[in-house]
């Protein structure tokens, strides 16, 4: 993170003073989750959860909220997520113990945990919470950002390369998924997750900050397909 973003970040953490010493607990956390994402290629690396916790500091410094309740979010929201551990579901107890083997305080892990269970694209077609924090609209719109514009096309193919998906099947319709399990089993090709779910996460975002980052990055992205589309058919 940039100097100044580590200053707000310093003046964020004053709230959790139980047995837990705040900076060496982010230190150890980014240690077991550099650690636990070594030689990751889906797109939800170590350099993912840096790029997400940059943007997430650009958009705490509009909106506000606990920065220290954001960052620990962001740093173990894909550990335990099924693309990385390659299962059919979710496993929230990795990052559930680890919080709790760095004397972290119950209330913060609740915080932190309800956060990322309910964060993802996934999880929202079953429902979103009632009421969301402000640092669960910063967590989810810094994740969603970074599947937007050139990064997000960038990981798109990455994450598709990884489950063996098509670059584009004509053939197959995309599909308007309306639960969890329904997009669990998708399987269409990596530019039907364009439609199927990018395109959309624009319109999802929580934060005004988020939306003014995400106008170019969705414009980008919708270029790319106009472009892919047009070489595909010989049309350029």
């Amino acid at each position: 993170m940039t100097p100044h973003r580590r200053g707000v970040v310093t003046n964020r953490i004053v709230s959790y003073t139980s047995a837990m010493n705040n900076g060496e607990v982010v230190h150890n956390t980014k240690s077991f989750v550099k650690n636990r994402l070594e030689g990751e290629s889906t797109g939800h690396d170590w350099w993912h959860v840096e790029r997400v916790t940059n943007i997430a500091g650009t958009i705490h410094e509009a909106e506000g909220g606990d920065w220290l309740v954001i960052e620990l979010a962001l740093l173990l929201h894909d550990i335990g997520d099924r693309k990385v551990i390659m299962k059919i579901d979710d496993d929230y107890t990795i990052a559930e113990a680890f919080l709790i083997s760095q004397d972290v305080p119950t209330e913060l892990i609740t915080k932190i945990m309800n956060i990322i269970k309910t964060m993802s694209f996934s999880k929202s077609l079953d429902g979103e919470p009632e009421e969301k924090s402000i640092e669960h609209q910063i967590v989810q719109d810094a994740d969603r950002l970074d599947a937007l514009g050139a990064i997000g096309v960038a990981r798109a193919f990455a994450f598709g390369g990884s489950r063996g998906r098509p670059l584009y099947d004509p053939t197959y319709e995309a599909q308007n998924f309306t639960s969890t399990e329904a997009y669990k089993n998708a399987a269409g090709s990596t530019l039907h997750h364009f439609e199927e779910k990018l395109f959309k996460l624009k319109d999802l975002l929580n934060t005004q900050a988020a939306k003014t980052i995400a106008d170019e990055r969705d414009a980008f992205m919708r270029q790319f397909v106009k472009q892919f589309l047009d070489e595909w058919n010989g049309d350029k």
